[in-house]
């Protein structure tokens, strides 16, 4: 292991450099700096030659300009046992770099703190990621630091090697450095694609932070780990054991259903990425129990989301029964002190979290499969009366109502509501008619009957049948996408049978 003899720092991130820069004075590295960063280490009393003055070279185009020189990447990028590169540093004049400490623009802070196009084109870092692919790339004889967060594992090096670092530290450092340059340039390139209404350029680049990684996948024989195109995943668990890959996928699909409704208004119950329970009535206690009702056997170890703040009251209901996830958009002292007293029920706030990304990511092999999420803002102009009977002012809101859960059941869906809830689903069946009858089923076996039940199918009855199976067990009004040649039949028969039958523009499948 050669000894490191000459640095080069540039780092936007300035925190902590004082016991870096212990670490070389003691080892006698000499240290070449520019910009913020050379006026950073004479502030701290260091030793430090300014790049201009290393180079001979002055900075131009406003410091555009300043490490992109052959005598720094030169002394980068050349094999220390390689002969014709020797020669060609010895005659140029050129001397090893060593160590090359950079971390770039805040590029992605930037993003979060202005839309002025000008101000993040100037934040895109050239130089910084340039000498770090340099410093990864020849890794055998360089060794590369590329965030504050590593120089505590360096200067560890460094005392156990004597002014060294092994090849297997460097090597590491080489992968992290590749892994930020790689992650930096996504998110520029992802930027464009954003301001010019792309979501399905020539090549996807997606990109992630490592939140945590999971005891397993959905089975304990597969592996699975979270990121998030954040450092953070604007949910917040207060309590509970560590969440699992279905209990994320849960808690994602609740989230989804309960940010379609109205706000701090509505309960959620899934189970299996299914809703098994809706109600978005006013009072919080009644809106819990009427979800419940549609389905308490499937609620039975599901996830409760509540779109709005969980009190006491609430948890006290909550914890009759046995749940894997409480969701709210906070919670009250007294409400965590009571749900707390189950060890391994885990509680989110999800009071921050926002439906904000637009495309969706499913994965097999080598293969991605990428859509826009389903989020369309239902309004009354989406959807068509085709029968005589016209809709009440209750029957339309609660047909509207069933057919927007009804997008986040798996298809084939049908949604049975009333009194803004639902009392039956029918989810994930091969046949439209298999859906209905278990959404039937379900009202039976739980006693949801009502004067007044409406329906929802997310795609179009291909036959009669489906929508007269429904209209015989007490069904009033249907709303169903439109688009089969049998429309006009389905049409005919709601008239029959004086049933209400409004079309939707847009058919709502969920595979």
């Amino acid at each position: 292991m050669n000894r490191i003899k000459r640095a080069l720092i540039s780092v936007s991130d300035k925190t902590n450099l004082k016991p870096l820069l212990n670490i070389l004075k003691k080892n006698k590295v000499d240290i070449i700096s520019s910009g913020g960063t050379f006026k950073e280490i004479k502030k701290l009393k260091f030793k430090c030659t300014e790049v201009s003055e290393y180079t001979g070279f002055s900075e131009i185009l406003n410091g555009r300009v300043k490490t992109l020189h052959p005598k720094i990447h030169a002394g980068i990028l050349n094999k220390r046992n390689n002969k014709s590169h020797t020669k060609d540093l010895n005659k140029n004049k050129f001397k090893n770099i060593d160590l090359v400490v950079v971390n770039f623009y805040p590029f992605e802070k930037i993003l979060k703190k202005t839309t002025n196009h000008q101000k993040i084109i100037e934040n895109i870092d050239i130089g910084g990621p340039a000498l770090v692919r340099s410093a990864a790339k020849n890794y055998k004889d360089v060794t590369v630091i590329t965030s504050s967060s590593q120089y505590d594992n360096f200067i560890k090096e460094m005392v156990k090697f004597k002014g060294s670092t092994s090849i297997k530290f460097k090597k590491k450092m080489s992968k992290v450095a590749f892994m930020e340059t790689a992650y930096y340039d996504a998110i520029i390139s992802n930027y464009f694609n954003k301001i010019q209404n792309d979501n399905f350029p020539q090549k996807k680049i997606i990109y992630g932070n490592l939140i945590e990684k999971l005891r397993y996948g959905e089975n304990p024989h597969q592996e699975s780990a979270i990121y998030s195109q954040n450092n953070f995943l604007k949910i917040k668990k207060i309590h509970g054991k560590l969440l699992s890959f279905n209990n994320y996928n849960d808690i994602f699909s609740s989230l989804t259903i309960s940010k379609s409704l109205p706000k701090n208004r509505g309960v959620v119950i899934v189970k299996h990425s299914n809703p098994c329970g809706v109600s978005i009535l006013k009072n919080n206690i009644e809106c819990f129990k009427s979800a419940l009702t549609c389905d308490p056997v499937s609620a039975f170890g599901g996830i409760v989301s509540c779109n709005f703040k969980i009190n006491k009251k609430l948890a006290l209901e909550l914890n009759k029964l046995f749940l894997e996830v409480v969701i709210g958009n906070g919670f009250d002292a007294s409400a965590i002190k009571i749900l707390k007293k189950k060890n391994n029920l885990r509680l989110i706030d999800a009071s921050n979290f926002t439906l904000s990304e637009i495309l969706k990511f499913n994965s097999v092999d080598k293969n991605i499969l990428v859509q826009s999420e389903d989020k369309k803002i239902f309004t009354r102009n989406d959807f068509k009366i085709v029968s005589k009977r016209k809709p009440t002012k209750t029957q339309l809101s609660d047909l509207i109502f069933a057919f927007n859960i009804c997008r986040y059941v798996k298809s084939n869906a049908i949604v049975l509501a009333s009194n803004s809830s639902t009392i039956g689903i029918g989810s994930g069946q091969p046949s439209r008619l298999d859906s209905c009858q278990i959404a039937i089923n379900k009202m039976k076996k739980y006693k949801n009957l009502s004067s007044n039940i409406v329906a929802a199918s997310d795609a179009f009855f291909p036959f009669v049948d489906g929508i007269e199976k429904l209209i015989q067990s007490g069904v009033k009004a249907v709303i169903q996408p439109s688009g089969s040649i049998r429309d006009k039949e389905i049409i005919k028969f709601a008239n029959q049978t004086n049933t209400v039958l409004l079309f939707s523009k847009t058919r709502h499948f969920r595979h």
